[in-house]
């Protein structure tokens, strides 16, 4: 039998000038999605990939298997009351989509059916229902449904009474809509409909012509992206506009559908602040004043300018402040103190404040859904590495907890004393302390044989928490380690960590990573041999950097829809999403940031060297990084590298950034990847 030939994609060279500087990219021709060729180059790296791993199907199905076990498929969720009802979501037995109810009054009243997804996913290979919004008089529901995988949303409105769905259909929108009082006038956002930023907030009134909408709002500035939301009080309708750096908000009251929105606090470069209304108040999280770590102030609601904001919880160098729940009697504060989660508990008399009590070495715990103004039980969620997640309703009078829900995993064997996690402090080579997450079975040895996956993202802000995943299971019993690192650009560890990880400070995230698998080798968890990496998106920006830096620090690499030619991407406003991440990456233009890209970016950075074996995926009608990133990443890795590693391009020619919908379908994309891991170690068996 010969030996299969990799897919070779064709040498095209486009010049590119920009500060004086030429760069030559051979594959831009991938690009051009509609082209026969390019959908073919794509075609063969994915049957190059399914026959070179053929002999791994078998188990990939078993893995599939084994992680579709560990669930309860006739899953519901914990039920949440709002306006006279209870909202429940159920899942079916071997079905992929959730089914949404309700009772009217109690639990024990008739159930009504608002929506089966599995019903509404007939003949689509994507399918994606989002922002189920219902009307304050109860009868109405409107929703949004992307078929496509590139989050283009239409809006479709529903009789609940009657099952009827209305003609009214509002296209290209981000999915989501907001009620006003009178329960027939809508606000929503529409996106531009080639760089597919939510730009512009209309107005629609139910049965009128949707080309008469009326344009509220439209963002103008291309580094901000708008949405429109209802506050908790359900008093005003907030127009919202963000960007990495600045916020600002409008507000209408929710009465008044036909007057004019107010800016709650006009635009400052820099102001970043959200809003939650209580009584005659707002109430504002905010970096105002240099608070880095967020503080809240608060404002009366006739008088929302920046100059007559008071500060009501004063701003405190090591603890962030993420976000504050109101109810009637009781504020809470969700906190995060040297990595870990806190939840404080106020009374707005003063009479009271205390914190939920966590003992645990490294765990994740947030707040719900609370969508009940006038109760003393607040509903959060607390879960660790080791156990799966739990819901837990506290009564913030008496302290008394009630668990609702614990994560049933349907394995008889599971048992989470069988394991481990820790969290352990890397060096950093500027000498930062950087904090890593870790879990493994009881049974693993710590003497560097044993195989490590290490995760990470470090972008954003965005934090990832060491949570329990039952699908991870799969690679602890296998005598794995997981490690997730938490490097600077995510908030881990506050503002400050994530400012240390972006704009020309964005190579620290990528050194972090590299510094903590040194740590995890010399402190023998884990061997050059045996140590995997992995990330997605911005993280496989962060997967590309880092087998350029250092190759042979790694057995195995998975890249899902990794971010890797970020000068061409940055520099293109044309393409979805570029013009808000100018404030995150910085802007090619500016001639100090093309440099400093250039200097990391993965892509224009592939040399003639030796790289670990990988695995790299991209969907076909990715939104936010596009196909062709990782194709044309692929094609010059195998002009160039040097050795005989494998090297596989999986294109989901039927989806997009997030990967196959429907909860199974999902997990066979994480079989493939875990597959290609445990194929490497031996233990694909």
């Amino acid at each position: 039998m010969s030996e299969l030939i990799p897919p070779t994609a064709r040498v095209t060279p486009h010049i590119m000038e920009l500060h004086g500087d030429t760069r030559t990219d051979d594959y831009y021709w991938l690009r051009d999605r509609e082209s026969e060729a390019v959908l073919s180059y794509l075609k063969e790296e994915n049957d190059y990939y399914f026959s070179k791993t053929s002999h791994t199907e078998a188990f990939q199905e078993t893995l599939f298997q084994e992680m579709k076990s560990r669930i309860k498929e006739d899953d519901s969720s914990v039920p949440y009351k709002r306006n006279g009802y209870w909202y429940v979501t159920h899942f079916a037995t071997g079905k992929e989509y959730p089914i949404y109810t309700r009772h009217k009054d109690t639990l024990s009243g008739p159930e009504e059916v608002l929506f089966d997804g599995n019903q509404m996913a007939e003949g689509y290979e994507f399918f994606d229902l989002r922002g189920i919004s219902i009307s304050p008089d109860n009868r109405l529901a409107a929703y949004g449904v992307d078929t496509l995988s590139r989050r283009q949303y239409n809006i479709r409105i529903k009789n609940l009474e009657t099952g009827e769905r209305f003609e009214d259909l509002l296209e290209n929108t981000t999915g989501s809509a907001v009620w006003a009082s009178d329960n027939k006038t809508l606000f929503y956002t529409r996106k531009d409909p080639e760089t597919l930023r939510s730009n512009r907030i209309y107005k629609h009134v139910l049965g009128t012509d949707i080309s008469k909408d009326e344009l509220i709002f439209e963002e103008k500035d291309e580094t901000f992206n708008a949405y429109v939301y209802k506050s908790k009080s359900r008093k005003f309708i907030i127009i919202g506009s963000i960007s990495t750096l600045t916020t600002e908000f409008r507000i209408l009251p929710a009465d008044s559908p036909e007057g004019n929105f107010k800016v709650f606090a006009p635009r400052a470069r820099g102001l970043e602040y959200s809003i939650y209304h209580y009584a005659d108040h707002f109430y504002i999280v905010t970096n105002k004043d240099g608070a880095r770590n967020f503080k809240v102030m608060r404002v009366r609601e006739d008088q929302t300018d920046t100059a007559h904001w008071e500060e009501f919880i004063p701003h405190r160098e090591e603890v962030l402040i993420e976000d504050i729940e109101i109810f009637k009697d009781y504020y809470v504060v969700s906190e995060r103190d040297r990595g870990l989660t806190r939840i404080q508990v106020n009374r707005w008399d003063g009479k009271e404040s205390y914190y939920l009590p966590f003992d645990n070495e490294t765990y994740v715990a947030y707040t719900y859904v609370n969508l009940d103004f006038d109760t003393e039980e607040l509903r959060y969620v607390y879960n660790a590495m080791t156990s799966p997640y739990s819901v837990i309703d506290v009564n913030m009078r008496t302290k008394k907890s009630v668990i609702q829900k614990q994560q049933e995993v349907m394995d008889p064997d599971f048992d989470e004393n069988n394991y481990r996690s820790e969290r352990v402090w890397a060096t950093a080579r500027d000498g930062v302390k950087i904090p890593i997450s870790l879990v493994y079975h009881k049974d693993t040895p710590k003497d560097g044989t044993s195989p490590l996956l290490q995760y990470a993202y470090g972008s954003y802000g965005s934090t990832i928490d060491p949570f329990f995943s039952s699908t991870r299971l799969s690679l602890l019993d296998r005598g794995f380690i997981y490690a997730i690192a938490h490097v600077r650009g995510g908030e881990y560890l506050g503002r400050p960590w994530y400012e240390a990880g972006k704009l020309l400070h964005k190579k620290n995230s990528f050194t972090d990573f590299i510094d903590c698998s040194k740590f995890l080798i010399e402190g023998a968890y884990t061997s050059p041999q045996h140590l995997y990496a992995m990330g997605g998106s911005a993280g496989g920006l962060l997967m590309g950097v880092v087998v350029n830096l250092e190759p042979r620090l790694y057995r195995g690499v998975v890249a899902a829809v990794p971010f890797v030619d970020v000068i061409t991407t940055m520099g293109d406003p044309s393409i979805p999403l570029t013009t808000g991440e100018y404030d995150e990456w910085g802007n090619p233009e500016d001639k100090q940031y093309y440099d400093y890209m250039k200097s990391y970016s993965p892509y224009d950075n592939v040399q003639a060297q030796e790289y670990p074996n990988m695995l790299v995926t991209a969907g076909l009608h990715d939104s936010q990084v596009q196909y062709w990133e990782p194709a044309k990443w692929v094609a010059k890795l195998r002009a160039l590298k040097t050795d005989q590693n494998q090297l596989f391009l999986h294109t989901n020619m039927e989806a997009g950034h997030g990967g196959a919908s429907g909860r199974f379908n999902a997990l066979k994309e994480t079989a493939r990847e875990y597959t290609f891991i445990l194929d490497l170690e031996g233990k694909a068996l």
